[in-house]
């Protein structure tokens, strides 16, 4: 029986390059066997949701998620609830794309991301489900998670990273800690923190480190709970995370793996982002679906502890290099005075 594929891509992601690939990615992927369709998502909400869910359940063996996170995360909810549910591939055009970079996709070229499908390897993954809704990659709580919604989507397009280090810094300074409950499985963690967050990759806004020991199918988020907000301690913590993951073993950070979470406002209303949109609110309860979809990656850069040092984009490596300077130049002036 003939093989069927269905790419579902959004036309406004990243820098709206992927139409100029899209016959050729067609090609390549009748060459490796599927019948191949395309469709491009339309400003409706839920768009490349509802369109995966039609396709999963008129039988296509293949859906492809063309696009940014956001776009892979719709497709995902749109087949994670199935029985059956097709194989999933990925062809990154957005601004962070941490799922694609986690699985050693290709980031810059599209054609190059559509030859890792047709090599055809696949890895089971693990995902997150949040109340009723699923994530590939991430779910955060707290005022420092806000930092996504802040950033609009025009200049996410246009500048990428940038984007996210210039609205960072200028909300930082302004972050607070909020009282939170958190129930994981060995424990539970009552006090207040900038944010936590789930991770499902080693991947999180463009960063390797944040999770150094991320598995991507052993059925287990791993918890990261910021407990500072003073800003020079959290700015000791990102040059921490940039030279090597030091990070984990900080007195400010509380970091578990765990199957599952429930997360609880205690005083005040806590904001849920999930794959860096808004989610819903707290509480909320979180489980890890693991092995739940089949997704082609580039296996052979995937080491069995599922972790590598992947080289850095050169302005990413430079802006990295700054931001340690500056952090050791504060931390030795007799000037700085920061209330904790």
């Amino acid at each position: 029986m003939q093989k069927r594929c269905r790419i579902i891509y959004n036309p406004t992601s990243g820098r709206e390059a992927l139409k100029n690939d899209l016959v050729e990615i067609l090609n390549i992927l009748e060459r490796a066997g599927y019948e191949t369709s395309a469709f491009a998502t339309t400003p409706e909400p839920n768009s490349a949701q509802n369109e995966a869910k039609r396709a999963a359940q008129a039988g296509f063996n293949l859906i492809i998620a063309a696009g940014g996170d956001g776009t892979i995360n719709e497709v995902v909810n749109g087949i994670a609830p199935l029985k059956h549910r097709p194989k999933l591939g990925i062809i990154p055009a957005g601004t962070t794309n941490d799922y694609a970079r986690a699985l050693k996709i290709p980031r810059e070229s599209p054609i190059e991301a559509a030859k890792v499908i047709a090599n055809g390897k696949t890895v089971k993954m693990d995902i997150g489900r949040a109340n009723d809704k699923y994530f590939v990659n991430i779910a955060a709580g707290g005022l420092l998670s806000e930092l996504t919604y802040a950033v609009p989507s025009e200049f996410k397009t246009l500048f990428g990273y940038l984007a996210y280090l210039v609205k960072g810094a200028e909300l930082l300074p302004r972050v607070k800690p909020i009282n939170m409950h958190l129930e994981y499985d060995d424990g539970v963690y009552d006090g207040k923190a900038s944010m936590f967050f789930l991770a499902l990759t080693n991947s999180v806004g463009g960063f390797e480190q944040i999770v150094p020991d991320a598995s991507l199918d052993d059925g287990k988020f791993t918890l990261i709970v910021v407990k500072t907000s003073n800003l020079l301690e959290m700015m000791r913590l990102i040059t921490m995370v940039l030279n090597g993951g030091k990070h984990i073993n900080d007195t400010n950070i509380l970091y578990v793996k765990t199957s599952k979470l429930v997360a609880k406002p205690v005083d005040e209303k806590m904001m849920i982002n999930i794959d860096g949109e808004y989610g819903g609110d707290a509480p909320m309860k979180f489980k890890n679906l693991k092995r739940h979809i089949e997704i082609f990656a580039n296996t052979q850069e995937i080491p069995e502890r599922a972790i590598t040092e992947v080289k850095e984009d050169e302005d990413m490596d430079e802006v990295k290099k700054n931001f340690v300077d500056g952090v050791q130049e504060l931390d030795e002036s007799d000037n700085i005075k920061l209330d904790k």
